[in-house]
């Protein structure tokens, strides 16, 4: 097992939650992401799992959000969060200042799909599928 892995099973303990195989895969093989994606030019970063429990920490994520586990961002006020109160968690966007689910926008049902789509739509800031309040 690969310091990766293990690092990846701590943080999933830390949060109770076990991530989806497209998600632990990229941790393993890309580790994190921190650019403009061109067509969209839109800014996205996708924390390493060293990050992950700092990150989530220091906005009381799992707090103000059950069921939260923030894996990115736009670089500034959004958080890229997994929701997993449903399953499979999907990601969704979240204002660090947001009081609750209610605010969060929906960017795809998997981290494959969003990393697939995101050159073309950018981050999404209607919401064609709401998350459950």
């Amino acid at each position: 097992m690969s310091s990766s892995d293990d690092q990846i099973m701590q943080a999933e303990r830390r949060f109770g939650v076990r991530f989806p195989a497209d998600y632990r895969y990229f941790l393993a093989t890309e580790g994190s992401l921190g650019r403009f994606v061109p067509p969209a030019d839109d800014f996205l970063v996708i924390n390493s799992i060293e990050e992950l429990i700092d990150v989530n920490e220091a906005g009381d994520f799992q707090e103000r959000f059950p069921g939260s586990v923030v894996i990115g961002g736009d670089g500034s006020r959004e958080m890229l969060t997994y929701d997993f109160r449903q399953e499979p968690p999907p990601l969704v966007l979240l204002d660090v200042s947001a009081q609750d689910w209610s605010s969060a926008i929906h960017q795809a049902a998997s981290l494959s799909s969003l990393l697939e789509q995101f050159p073309e739509t950018g981050w999404r800031w209607d919401d064609p599928e709401p998350s459950p309040s």
